[in-house]
């Protein structure tokens, strides 16, 4: 046990304290964040970082969910309808992965780093766009039966659980700018913790996937999670006084650049 905390990384636990302030300042995903610099910067395998980082996420999301479900502010029924999509979505993707990964690690490796920046410049374009986005998807969606809304929520959920499964990212800013548009009457605060539910079974599935397939890094895991948690709740404490419409344009910004980067 001893031999095992020797083995923490204290600049993998700065740079979980790092990201988890930013998402506790602005909200913005920290898979969109974690992602990419563990890729970027520390170069980690993308197939490592991502079944981490889904771990990761699992676990600081299960948190929010517990406040959100105490205050009555889920709406269960959206969450199971995007589990519909995401959980089969899920398993066909980690079935994908195991698949590419068997007939080449460099495989599994390319598909990941494509999606996950197809997903940053995806989560960029939502956060930088918002408003515009959410007229745009408003002006589609207005008048739709719930029959309808139900099957475009599956498949919003669909599409999640293969872009989290294999990047990690997009759970949070994606899936809120179609909810927003979908269910216009919902209270906001009940759309982001229907969010942050079916956000905690999404990774923690995939994550027990990747787990399966080898690519989850427990000493990593751990290093983040020393840094990230004291991080969120620090920064979530201190939220309402951060520059949030500053940082998150910026941080939308850096996304766009860094999924560019890992596109070409």
């Amino acid at each position: 046990m001893v031999e095992f905390w020797h083995t923490i990384n204290p600049l993998y636990s700065l740079s979980g304290l790092i990201v988890g302030a930013l998402v506790g300042f602005t909200g913005v995903g920290g898979g969109a964040l974690m992602t990419p610099l563990l890729v970027l910067l520390f170069g980690v395998a993308p197939a490592t970082a991502v079944g981490t980082d889904l771990l990761y996420a699992a676990i600081t999301k299960s948190n929010g969910t517990l406040v959100h479900g105490l205050n009555g502010s889920i709406d269960w029924r959206i969450t199971r309808r995007l589990a519909m999509g995401s959980v089969p979505a899920t398993l066909l993707s980690l079935l994908l992965l195991w698949q590419l990964g068997r007939d080449s690690h460099s495989g599994a490796n390319g598909l990941i780093t494509s999606v996950l920046g197809v997903a940053l410049v995806m989560t960029a374009v939502s956060i930088l766009f918002r408003r515009a986005t959410h007229i745009y998807l408003a002006r589609h969606t207005d008048g739709l039966t719930d029959a309808q809304i139900l099957r475009v929520t599956v498949a919003t959920g669909a599409l999640l659980g293969v872009l989290v499964t294999v990047s990690s990212v997009g759970a949070g800013a994606i899936g809120m700018t179609v909810l927003l548009a979908l269910y216009p009457r919902a209270p906001i605060v009940r759309l982001v913790g229907s969010d942050i539910a079916h956000a905690v079974p999404l990774t923690l599935l995939a994550g027990a996937g990747h787990w399966l397939l080898g690519s989850v890094d427990l000493t990593l895991l751990v290093s983040l999670l020393i840094g990230s948690l004291p991080g969120i709740a620090i920064a979530s404490h201190f939220a309402s006084k951060a520059p949030e419409t500053l940082l998150r344009p910026l941080l939308a910004s850096v996304m766009a650049v860094t999924g560019a980067r890992l596109l070409i």
